[in-house]
């Protein structure tokens, strides 16, 4: 996916070494997202920096590019991009832009957009399918572009300072420059131990996430903000049947567009439908292409799980048993990823993780198994497909299906983080109440739910599941989706997320929740879509969430850690006090066998990571 770093000033000169040496140190940050290639464009009022990973055009796409100069060293005339991601549509765009008289120079995607832009100016955006955030320069208007796809898949950050601002795909781009200090005050520790995900909230004082479909303009006279697509509500006029087969129509046209790519394309294999669908498709696409090696499909579990797995509230059964299925059914080449209690409580490993999210919000272990796959993927390919966003659309988790959750006036995801221990956790060691949570909580939910795009005439269940599916793709789905771009690129691999194309987004979200539903079980629809294609025991299958380890000794292994980090002058005691966090070392042991992203098991691991994300970036915390 690439990652950029760039910096615009309207009163230095960008071109002296001090201001170049900084720049190159910002981009250099973003190494693990773009290992194949780096570049820096210098100009007086604009330097951009590029890391590359290598899709399409191995040889012809090296950036920061401009549409004409085949190495564009310095300033000129002409706008210049550094772009991360994937549009899929970009075949049929180059088509249409060499009907008006466009000339390429490469066959990447990357010239593409430049060139879109040079034809139908700031409007481009709208013509794209795909998942991207980039940055165009462009030196006739001196005007910046930041730009980022319609669901937020690709990670895209800015910094406004005096004379203009700073931009990273991550903020570990913008924390190195010498100017910015990483101040964290007490809305950002509640953006953390909240888990509401708002909208462009960084964390990080004075700065912001470029929202999802928007484009942000920095000018001399200041920035500006266009939204170019918003999800709208509509009426639903196909039926039940039709609805099925439009469903399975756009994702197989959807899959097959994301396998498009000169290295080699795999899959991410849970055994769950979603994940399993989107396997069974590609290896279909294969099939009708004529490609004769099989897919590859990846699984992780942990050693022993089987044996000792108990079902819980989350999880209903272990997952391998049913990626085998599907391996089988679809004869896709398969491997499974055995982890044990070493791999994930390695030191390089966790160092990694909270190095790759800059933040501590880690889940539990689950950060730390999925950055060991998507290592164990990179050694076999560059790009996988995975599975997810799919529970957010068509209504897969528990909280769509719990009538105490489905009323809850909150966040629908808080009903488990209650039910599983974890807001009790913060609450035992006296976070919950010193932060305010309940206010900050009770605030960002009166302002999504003021964002809802609503249907006129419809009530009851129907608008209610609306909202619910709303808060969803606009909150909770933009964490997972995080957590997943973050991992893969500190592995530097690739993974693309067909649920997230925003044409199936735009209809299922209009597709009533009777539909949804309608044989009284969660994603009827893409169940009913995906028979004939997957074997019955996947598509009969309950919903689990990603797999996390019950070992006790995992569990013994994060206790001893807790205990490690209560000593005087530790960082995380400056948010908890020692006592309150003996608290939760008095339960008895096995109390935190089970995992996930609401348990207490979690809260522990963010503590863990807290202390030392403290002293590793040097944050200085407002609290």
């Amino acid at each position: 996916m690439c990652g950029l770093a760039g910096w615009v000033s309207f009163q230095r000169d960008l071109t002296t070494t001090s201001h170049t040496d900084i720049a190159s140190a910002m981009t250099h940050t973003m190494e693990c997202r773009g290992p194949d290639g780096h570049g820096l464009w210098v100009s007086p009022r604009a330097i951009l920096g590029h890391r590359r990973l290598a899709i399409i055009d191995l040889k012809g796409g090296k950036q920061p590019m401009a549409p004409f100069a085949e190495h564009v060293l310095d300033e000129d005339d002409q706008p210049v991009i550094a772009y991360t991601g994937e549009v899929y549509n970009f075949r049929e765009l180059r088509e249409e832009l060499q009907s008006l008289g466009h000339e390429f120079r490469t066959t990447c995607d990357t010239e593409v957009v430049l060139r879109s832009y040079l034809e139908w100016g700031v409007d481009f955006a709208d013509r794209l399918n795909g998942v991207y955030a980039f940055a165009i320069w462009d030196p006739r208007t001196e005007e910046l572009l930041l730009v980022r796809d319609r669901m937020g898949v690709k990670p895209l950050y800015y910094y406004p300072t005096a004379d203009g601002v700073l931009f990273g795909s991550e903020p570990k781009a913008i924390l190195a420059h010498p100017d910015v200090e990483a101040v964290v005050d007490a809305e950002g520790l509640r953006e953390i131990f909240s888990i509401v995900k708002t909208p462009g909230h960084a964390v990080f004082q004075g700065m912001y996430e470029v929202l999802p479909a928007t484009v942000l303009r920095f000018t001399r006279e200041g920035r500006t903000e266009q939204a170019y697509w918003t999800l709208q509500a509509r009426p639903h006029t196909d039926d039940l049947d039709t609805t099925i087969a439009r469903v399975r129509e756009l994702l197989e046209d959807i899959v097959e567009r994301q396998l498009v790519a000169d290295v080699t394309v795999g899959t991410l294999l849970s055994g769950g439908l979603d994940s399993s669908a989107i396997t069974a498709l590609a290896a279909n696409a294969y099939r009708k292409q004529g490609i004769q090696d099989p897919i590859r499909a990846f699984s992780v579990d942990f050693k022993g799980h089987g044996e000792r797995f108990e079902a819980n509230v989350q999880w209903a059964d272990p997952d391998t048993p049913f990626a085998v299925a599907v391996a089988a059914h679809t004869g896709v080449e398969h491997e499974i990823v055995t982890l044990d209690n070493e791999d994930i409580l390695s030191d390089e490993v966790r160092s990694t993780v909270l190095r790759a999210q800059d933040l501590p919000v880690s889940t539990g272990d689950m950060e730390y198994s999925l950055l060991i796959l998507c290592r164990k993927l990179k050694e076999r390919m560059t790009v996988a497909l995975s599975g997810e966003a799919a529970d957010e659309l068509f209504g897969g988790y528990t909280w769509f299906h719990d009538k105490e959750a489905v009323e809850l006036e909150s966040f629908p995801w808080h009903h488990p983080f209650e039910k599983a221990g974890g807001i009790g956790a913060l609450k035992t060691i006296g976070l919950w109440d010193r932060l305010g949570l309940t206010e900050y909580v009770k605030e960002r939910y009166t302002q999504a739910m003021d964002e809802v795009p609503r249907l006129e005439g419809e009530t009851g269940l129907e608008e209610r599941m609306r909202e619910r599916t709303y808060l969803n793709l606009t909150r909770w789905e933009k964490f997972l989706l995080d957590r997943k771009d973050r991992m893969s690129m500190a592995a530097s691999l690739e993974v693309r997320v067909p649920f997230t194309d925003h044409r199936l987004v735009e209809y299922v979200y209009n597709t009533p929740w009777e539909f949804k539903s309608f044989d009284g079980r969660e994603k009827s629809l893409l169940r009913a879509a995906m028979r004939g294609v997957l074997p019955e025991s996947v598509l009969n299958r309950k919903k689990n969430p990603y797999p996390a380890t019950q070992d006790l000794g995992y569990e013994l292994a994060l206790r001893e850690r807790v205990e490690k980090i209560l000593v005087e002058g530790a960082p995380v005691l400056q948010i908890v006090s020692e006592s309150e966090v003996r608290r939760l070392l008095d339960a008895p042991e096995g109390a935190y066998c089970v995992g996930g992203p609401w348990s207490a098991r979690a809260v522990m691991e963010r503590l863990i990571e807290f202390n030392t994300w403290v002293t590793e970036y040097r944050v200085r915390v407002e609290f």
